[in-house]
This record gives structure tokens, sequence and C-alpha cells, in this order.
């Protein structure tokens, strides 16, 4: 409410992503490349919350001013099916050290694989480049299970009327 009554019009929050499924999670909790249950139910738990707060905030102000950006969903795209987006895997990250390559930060020192655009995570715990393509693509003209109330692209052509 402070960001509104501070004269904030339009605001995307961002959920959590898959927490459990990022290399470093991988790296130190997974045998055989599975998520981290207990993140991930975090996660499921979390992100259905905040689009309530937000919905619940909006209705208080009477206008969609907050805008829920499903992160979770975007991200659970791609690490559960990478090759549906061109990637290898989004298991092993493209910069990093140890299993997974979930190990520490991405240094000079680090395994560094051949071509980032074909794994889903740049670094233990960052999306590459091209995975932020996507989450950017999602965010600008997906559908409400990925943006609630409406697409980036549905405010802007709101606002644009206003």
């Amino acid at each position: 409410m402070r960001l509104y009554k501070l004269g904030a019009r339009r605001v995307i929050v961002t959920g959590t992503g898959p927490m459990g499924c990022v290399p470093a999670e991988l790296a130190q909790h997974s045998r055989n490349g599975e998520c981290a249950a207990e993140l991930q139910r975090a996660a499921s738990l979390f992100n259905p919350q905040l689009t309530q707060l937000i919905n619940q905030l909006n209705n208080e102000i009477g206008t969609n001013i907050f805008i829920a950006a499903n992160t979770n969903m975007m991200h659970s795209d791609f690490v559960n099916n990478p090759q549906a987006f061109g990637f290898v895997t989004s298991k092993i990250a493209c910069c990093g050290q140890g299993p997974y390559n979930g190990i520490g930060l991405c240094t000079p020192l680090s395994n560094l694989c051949p071509n980032r655009d074909l794994y889903a995570f740049w670094d233990p715990f960052h999306p590459s480049e091209k995975a932020n393509k996507v989450i950017v693509q999602q965010i600008i003209s997906g559908s409400t299970q990925y943006m609630h109330p409406m697409n980036l692209s549905t405010i802007l052509a709101l606002d644009s009327k206003a």
C-alpha cells in the first residue's frame, strides 16, 4: 500500500522460482538429479499466497496496480522440459564447480560449458541469458497462468489509452 501512496501505479511482483531445482540445491541435496522437495513445497505454498495478497491489495485500491509474475511456473516449464526450449540440460549450470556445477561461484577456475545457450542455468542459482529471454517473453505476453491479472503487453495497451 505504501508504494501506491507514494505514487506507484504499476508494480510487477515476482514470485519465487523452483528453488529446489537450481544446480546449487541439486549439488547439496540430490543423488539422482531430483529437486529438493522441501524447497519446492515452500515455493508451491508461497506463490499462490502472493497472488492472493496481490488480489487483496488490488481490491482495496479498486484497480490493478500490483501484477503477479508466476516465475515458478515460468522456470518450471524449462526445468521440467529443457529440450522443448533448446536446452540440453536444466540440472547442470554452465559455469560452476562440483556436482551439477552447483558448488561455489562462477570464477576463472570454474568449469565452463562450451555453449551457454544450451544450458538453462548460467551459474548455481541464476537462469542463463536464453532462459531469461523465455521468462521475459512470458512477462510480456504470457497468459494469466503466468501473469495475474494481466501481462505487460495488456498493461501497456491499457495505460496508453489513459
